[in-house]
């Protein structure tokens, strides 16, 4: 029986051409040995699998090479490079710090350094995990590395460069690794594919390169597990059973419920997650990144950003047309936040099931809007368009008769009985404001308030007036009515003043929690209304509390009397024509 070996090894890149993904690194390195602008010490540090250790080696080959070629690449043919391919090179030595990390093993090494290679110029002393080393090995290596011998070249490599000390650090060329793309992994795994004569789905190929997180060594371990389980021919089905990686379906299937609101749905996909044993964490991280991918499909030119299969991205293209850019987002904040809060909860389950009928409500909205097109074109034309001809309710008292023919004309033949309580319950809410600003304009004197004679709207650059900030102001309550009985109770006593020479409007509240609940929260949603009705011509919001008086305690009867002569003058008349007397 031949002896198997891994792909990992058996693909190993032997020469600087062949290393995949970190062409910047391979092209300096070529350079410097082209030029001879040799280092004494290189620092390699980067995740796991992307190269490190097998760039030390095809640098520390070619060094030595005796019969360098044009482009910087070791021949192969040589006595060094065939010392070093046989693995008997007396002039490369590797050493593992993770096992040989104390002051001892350095010291050791110290005096290695000393003796001259046997053949070539150069001795390359490869560290490999060199953080693992103690700080007392690190202290016995400092005057090695800054001045070694003129033979001596050193090339440390580490997976965690912020626990080597900044001395090593300040020794060394420092080289960075990245993580390999997607496209770089696919690309190699299908040169491996056709060398070992397998077959292959490109979704599949694509799952093994999604999972191996950017490690090229991770990606060809996956590889040979899947051969060892599907035999020379890898399917899609069979790779996302066995790397227990959820299928892109679910997550096309879930958001299709979440954009009809299907609730039911929602939960039953859920159950099918969980029973066929998928962590709950997981789903809510690829479901948060499917529906980012879906934003990145929301415009042409950033559709290559996604890194799948073509058919994939046609798919994630037609979905994310028909989902609205203001909707993803808040879809997108509700997983955020969420994804921050799942360590903390007690049901993870629960959890998940909050989060996914919370973004159902985002689309309720919308949904409802298609089920009610005609009440949906009044309430936007009134929000939006409320000129004189358009208005629909106005708060003029109308006979019972004409008042039927408005609900009427605005209540839609396929609403049911509950959606026109709701509307009437709307209605009631914007009345009740226009009164109210009506009243209390009526006690101030300003007469300029007429609610049905007025338009909602200034067009242009035609400044605001009273009226017409006022009829704004009631639009802009009804709008924000559904945030809560805190904020409908608050707003519906306050009116704002708006003095139109100074072109700022004055906000008067009873406390300061009112105060800054106005200010964080809706300051800059009233700004934009103004400034889309065409009226936010240098306009400014003035937010103030109410000054309270000190109030003197009433004692006495004659403190008593006076107090009532100064609120009602008519009581000084009233004594004195009946010649009363305390």
């Amino acid at each position: 029986m031949d002896n198997f070996i891994v792909s990992a090894r058996k693909y190993r890149p032997s020469s600087f051409g062949m290393v995949v993904g970190q062409d910047t690194i391979t092209n300096t390195l070529k350079n410097a040995i082209a030029r001879k602008h040799l280092a004494q010490a290189y620092l390699f540090c980067g995740p796991r699998g992307v190269g490190k250790t097998t760039c030390a080696r095809i640098f520390a080959k070619t060094i030595n090479c005796g019969n360098i070629s044009a482009d910087s690449e070791a021949c192969d043919q040589c006595e060094s490079c065939e010392s070093f391919n046989s693995s008997r090179s007396f002039n490369i030595h590797e050493l593992d710090a993770a096992s040989n990390n104390k002051v001892e093993d350095i010291r050791s090494l110290n005096d290695q350094v000393r003796i001259p290679p046997q053949i070539g110029k150069y001795s390359i002393y490869i560290i490999d995990e060199v953080h693992m080393l103690t700080l007392s090995a690190f202290n016995a290596f400092l005057k090695t590395l800054e001045e070694p011998p003129p033979h001596a070249i050193f090339i440390l490599a580490t997976t965690e460069k912020h626990k080597i000390i900044p001395t090593i650090l300040s020794r060394c060329q420092i080289f960075d690794f990245k993580r390999i793309r997607v496209e770089d992994i696919i690309y190699q795994l299908k040169h491996v594919a056709e060398k070992e004569s397998v077959s292959f789905e490109d979704e599949a190929l694509h799952i093994i390169a999604q999972k191996a997180d950017g490690a090229m060594r991770d990606a060809l371990s996956i590889f040979d597990q899947l051969v060892s389980l599907c035999g020379k021919s890898i399917s899609y089905r069979n790779a996302i059973e066995n790397l227990n990686v959820l299928d892109y379906e679910y997550y096309f299937k879930i958001t299709n419920a979440i954009f009809n609101s299907d609730i039911s749905s929602v939960l039953l996909t859920v159950n099918e997650v969980v029973e066929k044993g998928f962590d709950g964490y997981n789903f809510l991280l690829g479901l948060n990144n499917h529906f980012r991918d879906l934003l990145v499909s929301k415009d042409k030119s950033t559709l290559t950003l996604l890194e799948t299969t073509p058919a994939v991205r046609l798919r994630y293209a037609e979905q994310a047309a028909l989902l609205p850019v203001d909707l993803l987002l808040r879809v997108l904040d509700i997983g955020s936040d969420y994804d921050i809060s799942y360590k903390n909860s007690k049901s993870p389950r629960l959890h998940i099931e909050l989060a996914l009928i919370k973004m159902c409500s985002v689309f309720g909205d919308l949904n409802s809007e298609k089920k009610n097109p005609e009440v949906t074109a009044v309430q936007q034309q009134e929000v939006e368009d409320p000129t004189p001809d358009k208005q629909i309710y106005k708060t003029k008292p109308e006979p019972a008769g004409k008042t039927e023919k408005i609900a009427a004309s605005v209540k839609s033949p396929s609403m049911d009985i509950g959606k026109t309580k709701e509307n009437q319950r709307s209605l009631s809410i914007k009345d009740a404001i226009k009164a109210t600003a009506k009243a209390n304009s009526a006690k101030s004197g300003d007469q300029s308030f007429k609610p049905e004679d007025s338009p909602s709207q200034t067009g242009g650059s035609k400044p605001m007036d009273k009226a017409a900030f006022l009829s704004l102001w009631a639009d802009f309550v009804e709008r924000y009515s559904s945030d809560g009985p805190r904020f409908s109770s608050m707003m519906k006593t306050v009116v704002p003043r708006y003095d139109e020479n100074k072109k700022t409007i004055f906000f008067e509240f009873s406390n300061s929690d009112q105060r800054d609940l106005f200010v964080n929260n809706y300051k800059q949603k009233l700004l934009a209304i103004i400034n889309q009705r065409g009226g936010n011509n240098g306009i400014e919001l003035v937010v103030e509390v109410e000054s309270t008086e000190k109030k003197e305690i009433i004692y006495s009867d004659t403190q008593k009397l006076q107090f009532f002569q100064s609120r009602y003058p008519n009581i000084k008349e009233f004594i004195r024509e009946f010649h009363l007397t305390i």
